[in-house]
């Protein structure tokens, strides 16, 4: 229980299995719900250990849901995002113990609203691709900047796959093995860190498999219920999380 409180403790467990339920349903924003969550009642670092796990988990069954040959030829596609994202989640993820808790919450909170609401009122996120292959290293580099320290490396990668109008089921599939890949640095270099050690391992291990529970949950729902309608209050609940990381990170 990592020295939490047996109320504490469900409650992490609790939202870790309505995040792994989003994440089968709408693909993404499992680690922004649960950072949002936890920095209410969790230390910023037990928080991202608790999330290494889960994220680890459930985007493995993401990334091999439709087999080994299509996630295999995914990797290769986006090679150079994956290159870029876990080279600067490694570099990143060793300067987790001395960002300051306020700046970490506002930093966090500002870009996950602001994508959130770009979403909800319909904005394009698409960019006007000249280079291919320099978009791909460039949003790469700024994912893993970000994932290294919070465990959040998503935006980036949805607004390069609208970018290039990625289908549905090649962005989930894509989701799927980017985060998968970066989970395994993620938590390789957590090991490193000792953010991930033996106390908060077991934490993040149990919450693991609530958050499978939940993404079973999801995906069953998913192929039953209007997606794009999901989606939406998915994104709604998106900048509420935003917006609590930015109050948090203003008012203490």
């Amino acid at each position: 229980m990592a020295g939490l409180s047996p109320g504490i403790f469900a409650a992490a467990l609790a939202v870790t299995l309505f995040a792994g339920f989003v994440k089968g349903v709408a693909g993404f924003a499992m680690p922004l719900i649960m950072m949002s969550a936890f920095s209410s009642f969790l230390p910023p670092q037990l928080a991202l250990a608790g999330l290494i796990l889960p994220t680890l988990l459930t985007n493995l069954s993401q990334a091999f849901r439709q087999g080994v040959a299509p996630a295999v030829q995914t990797a290769r596609t986006y090679r150079r995002f994956l290159a870029a994202t876990l080279v600067f989640i490694v570099i990143s993820a060793q300067f987790v113990h001395v960002i300051p808790e306020r700046a970490f919450l506002l930093g966090l909170g500002l870009p996950v609203t602001a994508f959130a609401v770009a979403q909800v009122m319909g904005l394009s996120l698409a960019l006007p691709l000249r280079h291919r292959h320099g978009a791909e290293w460039a949003l790469g580099a700024v994912g893993g900047l970000y994932g290294g320290v919070s465990g959040i490396w998503g935006p980036p990668l949805i607004v390069y796959l609208l970018s290039i109008k990625a289908d549905k089921a090649e962005t989930v599939r894509v989701q799927g093995v980017v985060f998968l890949m970066g989970a395994v640095v993620l938590c390789g270099a957590h090991l490193a860190t000792g953010v991930l050690n033996a106390q908060t391992l077991g934490f993040s291990a149990v919450l693991a498999l609530a958050a499978q529970l939940g993404q079973i949950g999801g995906n069953r729902l998913q192929d039953r219920l209007d997606a794009v309608a999901f989606r939406r209050w998915t994104q709604a609940l998106l900048i509420l999380t935003g917006l609590n990381l930015v109050r948090q990170a203003l008012m203490g």
